[in-house]
């Protein structure tokens, strides 16, 4: 996570020290007794060792994962009375405790792949450790890969951002002590509103400390920011406390009287503290909020950690309760920014760590536990990303789902994972399907675009997140083609100049281009490079033209859409939208589109929904003209804002923003 005070500990760092008989009872893997296999290994490899510093003991700092340790196999201290186990909690071990019998690397108990696998302490381990993942694969240039350019500058660093419905993006960050904009009380902008059109930005107010939020947009349009950090008075001593806060943007398509104004804080709070929690917006237009550190401290320590989750009514207001999380208790310390996709059944898929479930939020229970993901940790300090691909009526609206990317430690030296699994949560035998991409990768982040294809970039092949954690940045696109059969659907495209590390983003405009912006993987803003940080805060707009507007194609956009109706009801009922063509067009097509909340390469909320429309008529304006129906229910396209694109052979016009009720 963020910090204002230390170098991050290692994740995975373990050191056991054994002699004689000892040594024999430990498998390659870490497991240090009652181990399946006995003593035979194949495979796995113990956790590797670190000199990085311990955690941070200040609530302004990182939530470090702190360094695990054992000198001997944890026997003789009984059976846990509380899920902790292993060396760490005097030896206990698990037993038949509910979430599982296997004690991690950590000393937590449960049945996954991240507690059974490598650097498992007790229970039944696997011989041989985790289950690999297939390694890098390459893939084939794109032969119209597209291109990066950069048009502006930021005015703050890009910690958290979203496309609003004024077709503006606002970025959102922590206290710092240096920004591009001073506000008008004299003290520096953490939030900013950046116009992609004049490619300026204006500073934007709040009252307390939005460091590492979530965030989701409500019914009405308002834009979210979940939870936050601890205020920095010594740096400004006007923002608060920000661990349990609530803020608001309005925006509107069609009021400008609302363009720059600052977040809203009435102070409503959300029922705990949450630092690094997920927000996803429901079908009843309610908020789910899960997960979060209470302060900040070494997410080791379970007084430390908040795996519950919590219920906002549409308004955005708290119903004041915390519910335990089974899936996130067990996966602590790697339980925070957890990926989480609504369903088109009303249910979500929630994922951390190497595990996922499809969780009722109105039940409270696990309706389904899935197969752990083979390879790496996925979530945070070693995010990849999460898509869940475009929804049509073809497939029932069936959930498709990606994941890519992540890292093995929490540590400048961590290998990346190079390997992606998609699954179909809702099919018969969900499994996951493995393929690659061309290297490892952390921190990478995959946005949709209207023609189906996901675009990912940003993050590293070497390390973790964290301040000054991450080496060899990634700087080429992926273009991933979903439709195609797996080991074809990866292409390169274009590279940027930039690296993009910790607390980078990436977003939809209405233009169909890509944002993108960010990298601030220090503690506090630096504008020259030093050998102890190498990466600079970089305050740079830049914008990636996907191919689907390079070279010829740029020619064959459709203009001049029109949207017959503003606001969407999502029950299948007609509107039309119309548009004028170059000559020739053949085949066009719509889509519905949210692109979220973004930060730490999640997207919150991102969805797509291919719309069911008729064939392109002319009309007596000379305009082409379809009619389309909305999707089905909220389950498909829960309430808020959206953007409505026109493909024309493939080349999208310029979109506009609708808004789906309930």
């Amino acid at each position: 996570m963020d910090g204002a005070g230390e170098t991050l500990g290692a994740l995975l760092a373990m050191q056991v020290v054994l002699t004689g008989d000892a040594a024999l009872n430990m498998v390659s893997n870490g497991c240090q007794n009652g181990c399946a296999g006995g003593g035979g290994g194949g495979g796995g490899n113990p956790p590797p060792s670190s000199s990085s510093k311990p955690p941070s003991s200040s609530t302004t700092g990182e939530p470090v994962i702190g360094q695990p340790s054992a000198t001997a196999p944890p026997t003789g201290g009984g059976v846990t009375t509380d899920g902790s186990c292993g060396q760490a909690h005097n030896g206990v071990t698990c037993g038949n405790w509910p979430q599982g019998s296997c004690c991690s690397v950590y000393g937590y108990c449960g049945n996954t792949a991240s507690h059974c696998g490598d650097g498992c302490q007790s229970g039944p381990c696997l011989a041989g450790g985790s289950v690999n993942a297939p390694g890098p694969a390459p893939a084939p240039a794109n032969p119209n890969g597209g291109s990066f350019k950069t048009v502006g500058q930021s005015g703050v660093p890009a910690m958290h951002c979203a496309l609003l419905p004024n077709g503006r993006v606002t970025f959102l960050d922590k206290v710092e002590t240096y920004s591009q904009i001073k506000l008008p009380n004299g003290q520096f902008a953490y939030s900013s509103e950046y116009d992609p059109g004049a490619n300026t930005a204006v500073g934007l107010a709040y009252k307390t400390n939005a460091f590492c939020s979530g965030g989701t947009f409500l019914a009405d349009g308002r834009l979210i920011s979940l939870g936050g950090n601890a205020p920095l008075s010594d740096i400004d001593p006007t923002v608060g406390d920000g661990f349990d806060a609530i803020r608001y943007l309005a925006r509107s398509s069609s009021d400008a009287s609302l363009d720059g104004k600052d977040w809203s804080e009435p102070g409503n709070k959300l029922a705990s503290k949450r630092w690094y929690a997920t927000g996803q917006t429901m079908p009843d237009a309610s908020i789910f909020v899960a997960s979060g550190s209470l302060n900040g401290l070494d997410p080791t320590v379970k007084a430390n950690n908040n795996p519950t989750w919590e219920l906002l009514n549409p308004a955005g207001i708290s119903s004041g309760q915390n519910v335990q999380m089974d899936i996130l208790v067990k996966n602590q310390p790697y339980y925070m920014y957890p990926f989480v996709h609504l369903m088109s059944d009303g249910n979500l898929f929630v994922f951390v760590s190497k595990s996922s479930e499809i969780f009722n939020v109105g039940g409270n229970r696990v309706v389904k536990t899935l197969p752990d993901l083979p390879g790496d940790y996925r979530t945070y300090p070693n995010t990849g990303g999460s898509v869940l691909l475009p929804l049509s009526s073809g497939n029932q609206y069936a959930p498709d789902i990606v994941v890519c990317g992540g890292g093995a430690y929490q540590d400048i030296s961590s290998p990346t994972d190079p390997s992606c699994g998609r699954i179909q949560p809702l099919g018969n035998d969900p499994q996951w399907q493995m393929e690659s991409m061309p290297q490892g990768r952390g921190m990478v982040e995959g946005t949709l675009l209207p023609d189906g294809t996901v675009i990912w970039l940003n993050g590293c092949n070497r390390g973790a997140q964290g301040f000054n954690l991450a080496r060899d940045p990634t700087y080429e696109v992926l273009i991933y083609d979903p439709s195609k059969p797996v080991g074809q659907r990866f292409s390169t495209g274009a590279s940027s100049t930039i690296a993009r590390l910790y607390h980078s983003v990436a977003v939809l405009l209405l233009d169909g281009t890509l944002l993108v912006t960010g990298s601030n993987p220090v503690e506090q803003p630096i504008l020259q490079p030093t050998a102890e940080a190498p990466y600079v805060t970089d305050f740079r707009v830049e914008i990636y033209t996907p191919p689907y507007l390079s070279g010829a194609n740029a020619q064959k956009r459709p203009t001049n859409l029109f949207v017959s109706s503003k606001t969407l009801r999502a029950d299948g009922a007609q509107f039309t939208v119309s548009f004028n063509v170059v000559a020739g067009a053949t085949a066009a097509k719509a889509v519905l589109y949210h692109g979220g909340f973004v930060t730490h390469s999640l997207h919150m909320g991102h969805r797509m929904i291919n719309l069911d429309c008729s064939a392109m008529t002319q009309g007596g304006d000379g305009k082409m003209s379809m009619s389309c129906g909305t999707p089905p229910n909220n389950n498909v396209a829960p309430p808020g804002p959206y953007v409505v694109y026109v493909l024309v052979d493939g080349v999208p016009c310029v979109g506009q923003f609708v808004q789906v009720t309930t």
